[in-house]
């Protein structure tokens, strides 16, 4: 007999924890370009992308064949007992991508957590320094102390504590929820006056657009606020290009819109192209502090991911992915927008994004402002049903984000927003 979702979902529910969770009862088949089949052979328009990770689409053939070709010859050494040249090429490409004109240095990891950790230890490394400042809405990753960055209680911290000390958490710029780039700002000063002095700062981590936050874009006079602060004080700028990263807000790296230079930046997600692999890129003088063994990991920059990578950077150049993605964006903003002046969508509170990093936030009625999470996860579920895939977010759990592969035909965009729109209208009719 063949399998259903409904059947590997009760399998699902008593071989793996409800901690692990899934936000569809969807159990994919085969995935090509955006679209996705299920094992009962529903077919699927894909506005996830694998929470961002497949900006190249979903089994690309430059992809599968570099993978393959590399399968054929080894698939694992430890780069740190006997290493390979896809690390050191790949670790050259994208020394060379990162903005900024020191020289830099990369390593790799295999998440996007791990990567966030290590950036951490690299920033204390350097600076002598404990402290390290966070923002209110980010993500970081599951780990202790991606869980301690992180700005979300529920569900990434509830009941996990305690966490790792000398973390702290500063207001986070939300124009639509009254936080103004000021008033952030003065947040930090606060921050430095009653909680922690400057001098004792190893790292200031951020995300240029706000992914598990909300699609909560960073306004350039912000980012730049920062430089300069970390520059004042001798602080290190981390910046999180975790879900933001490699072409998917229509620059190669988000940081890039407001023209700042990070010290470290932290990537994964779509950089491996559908395979585990995550980086630190930083300047020189930061990255070679630590001494030999501090950093690595026995699976860091697998062999496989690693070919995957630079076939991942390759698709980017040679299909233009980069102003693609500008006009993915543009086409997705459009429309929410013009569905958001309409009378019967007054759920639609906010449309924004950066690129084709594009979201929505849902709310009771745009007078109050007040978070819809209920119909957010309705919507989700709705959306699925008549044959898309969405991904909510939002620290009020009450965004719904847009991440189709950049790879869509512009009908496939078009059909994925007809779906959006019909699934919206069947709720709130």
């Amino acid at each position: 007999m063949p399998p259903t979702n409904a059947g590997l979902q009760a399998r699902r529910d008593a071989a793996v924890p409800r901690g692990v969770a899934n936000a569809l009862p969807l159990f994919i088949e085969r995935a090509q370009g955006a679209e996705l089949w299920d094992v009962e052979g529903k077919r699927y328009i894909d506005f996830g992308s694998g929470i961002a990770v497949v900006n190249t689409g979903h089994s690309h053939p430059r992809i599968i064949a570099a993978v393959s070709a590399q399968l054929g010859r080894f698939t694992h050494t430890a780069f740190q007992v006997t290493p390979y040249a896809d690390y050191v090429t790949l670790a050259e490409r994208l020394n060379a991508l990162v903005p900024g004109t020191e020289p830099k240095q990369t390593i790799f990891l295999t998440t996007g957590a791990e990567a966030v950790e290590n950036a951490v230890k690299i920033a204390r490394a350097a600076t002598g320094r404990p402290g390290i400042i966070a923002f209110a809405g980010g993500f970081h990753g599951r780990t202790m102390m991606g869980m301690a960055l992180t700005g979300k209680v529920a569900p990434y911290k509830a009941g996990f504590g305690p966490f790792p000390g000398d973390i702290y958490h500063a207001p986070f710029p939300n124009a639509f929820h009254g936080v103004s780039v000021e008033q952030a700002l003065a947040g930090l000063d606060l921050l430095f006056r009653a909680d922690i002095e400057p001098s004792r700062v190893a790292a200031i981590i951020v995300e240029p657009v706000q992914g598990e936050g909300g699609f909560v874009v960073a306004p350039p006079a912000f980012l730049q606020a920062l430089r300069q602060l970390c520059d004042a004080h001798g602080i290190v700028l981390i910046v999180d290009e975790i879900q933001t990263g490699f072409a998917r807000t229509g620059r190669m790296f988000a940081i890039e819109h407001a023209g700042v230079e990070p010290d470290l930046m932290t990537t994964a997600k779509a950089l491996g192209g559908g395979f585990p692999l995550a980086a630190v890129t930083g300047k020189k003088r930061l990255m070679e502090v630590a001494a030999p063994g501090g950093l690595g990991g026995t699976f860091g920059g697998p062999p496989l991911s690693c070919a995957a990578a630079l076939a991942v950077i390759d698709v980017i150049a040679a299909e233009g992915l980069i102003a693609r993605a500008q006009t993915i964006g543009q086409a997705m903003t459009t429309r929410l927008q013009a569905m958001a002046q309409r009378n019967s969508f007054s759920c639609i509170g906010e449309v924004r994004g950066l690129g084709a990093m594009v979201a929505m936030e849902l709310v009771t009625d745009r007078t109050s402002r007040a978070p819809d999470p209920a119909l957010t996860r309705r919507l989700v579920q709705t959306a699925a049903r008549n044959g898309l895939v969405l991904l909510s977010c939002g620290s009020r759990a009450n965004v719904i984000r847009l991440l189709v592969p950049l790879v869509a035909s512009d009908a496939l965009v078009q059909e994925g927003l007809d779906l959006l729109e019909t699934s919206l209208a069947e709720l709130v009719a």
